[in-house]
C-alpha cells in the first residue's frame, strides 16, 4: 500500500522543519563538494546531537563480532518491559551516506525504535568510507546479520523473527541485505524497515532535482559521498549501490518504507515499493507529509518525530508479532 501526493499536490512544510532549515541556512555550511571525510563526519556528528532527545528506557550491551575487515562493533538495545523469553530481533544499519554515523550517534533513534517495536534492537558499526570503500559496508552489513541470525539464542532474540532496518544511507543496507539473504540462501528474514532510504543513485529523479539543495540533504553532499565510497569504474547501478537496480526482487521479505514528502530521496522509495508491490512483496509505503529527511531523528526538534516513531514502532511491532 502506497500513501502519498503527486509532487503537484504538496502540503506545506512542517513549521519545526522550516524553522530548522532556515536555521541551517545561516548557521550551516555553504558547499560539500570539497568536504573532507572528517569535515563531514564532525557535521553529521552535530546534526544528530542537536537531533538527539531524551532516550527511552532500554538496556545496552556493547557486542563485537569477527567481521570481514577485522573487529565489529555491535551494540544491542534490550526494551525496558520486554517480557520474559526471546523477543523478535532488529538488526540496525544507520545513515550518514557510509562515510558518517556509528553507534553513539544513533542511541536516541536506536533506544526509541526498540522500546517502540519491543524488539531486541542489534546497531551495526559497519566500517565507513573512504578508508574502507565499496563494497565494504554491505559485506560487513550482512555478516552483522548472519552473525544475529547463528548467535540469537544468546541474544535473546527469536531466530524465526528476524528483520533489518536502516535509515538513508542505512535503508540502503537493510535492502541490499535482503536481496543478498535471498541469493545466497541466507537466514529467513521477515521484514525490511526502511527509513528515508538511499536507493539509487540516479541524481535527476524529481525529488532529488525539487529538493536537492536546501532541505538537509544536499545533491552534493550525496555526490561527496559516493566518490568517498566507490572507487571509480565501479558501475553506480550496481545492485549493491542501487538495490532498485535489482533485477528479481520477488520472494524478498514484506518491508515497510517510510519517505518524507520534502526529501530528495522520497522518489526512490515511492520507486521500490511499487517494484516490490509488482513482484508480489508485501508493502507498506507511508510518505509522511510536510516533513524532510531524518525527520524520525529530530524529536528535539521536530515534535511529530515521536509520532512517526511510535507509528513505526507499533507497525514492526504487529509485523513481527
Amino acid at each position: 500500500m502506497t500513501r502519498g501526493r503527486s509532487q503537484d499536490e504538496l502540503m506545506p512544510m512542517d513549521k519545526h522543519a522550516r524553522r530548522f532549515l532556515d536555521m541551517l541556512a545561516i548557521t550551516g555550511p555553504k558547499d560539500a563538494t570539497g568536504e573532507t571525510a572528517a569535515q563531514r563526519r564532525a557535521a553529521y556528528q552535530s546534526l544528530m546531537r542537536l537531533s538527539q532527545s531524551s532516550a527511552e528506557p532500554c538496556a545496552i550491551e556493547d557486542r563485537v563480532m569477527v567481521g570481514p575487515g577485522g573487529p565489529l562493533a555491535l551494540r544491542v538495545y534490550i526494551p525496558g518491559s520486554a517480557p520474559a523469553g526471546r523477543l523478535p530481533g532488529l538488526v540496525y544499519f544507520h545513515g550518514g551516506g557510509l562515510v558518517a554515523g556509528g553507534l553513539d550517534d544513533y542511541d536516541g533513534i536506536c533506544s526509541a525504535l526498540a522500546a517502540e517495536s519491543g524488539c531486541r534492537l542489534v546497531s551495526v558499526d559497519y566500517r565507513l568510507a573512504p578508508e574502507h570503500k565499496f563494497p565494504a559496508a554491505v559485506i560487513d552489513s550482512y555478516a552483522a546479520t548472519l552473525w544475529v541470525a547463528e548467535h540469537a539464542a544468546e541474544l535473546g532474540i527469536d531466530q524465526d523473527r528476524i528483520a533489518v532496518a536502516g535509515d538513508s544511507a542505512g535503508g540502503g543496507l537493510a535492502a541490499n541485505v535482503c536481496q543478498m539473504a535471498k541469493q545466497e540462501n541466507g537466514p529467513e528474514l521477515v521484514l525490511q524497515l526502511l527509513l528515508c532510504p538511499v536507493l539509487d543513485c540516479d541524481p535527476a529523479t524529481p525529488s532529488r532535482l525539487a529538493f536537492g539543495q536546501g532541505h538537509l540533504l544536499d545533491q552534493a553532499t550525496m555526490d561527496r559521498d559516493l566518490a568517498h565510497y566507490c572507487p571509480s569504474g565501479v558501475d553506480p547501478k550496481d545492485p549493491r549501490l542501487s538495490p532498485l537496480r535489482a533485477h528479481e526482487l520477488a520472494g524478498l521479505p514484506q518491508a515497510q518504507i517510510h519517505t518524507a514528502e520534502f526529501d530528495p530521496l522520497r522518489d526512490e522509495g515511492k520507486a521500490y515499493a511499487e517494484r516490490l508491490a509488482l513482484a508480489g512483496v508485501k508493502v507498506n509505503h507511508r510518505c509522511h507529509a510536510g516533513m524532510i529527511h531524518h525527520f524520525y531523528g529530530m524529536a528535539g526538534i521536530i515534535p511529530y518525530a515521536r509520532t512517526a516513531l511510535r507509528l513505526i514502532g507499533a507497525e514492526v511491532k504487529s509485523a513481527l508479532a
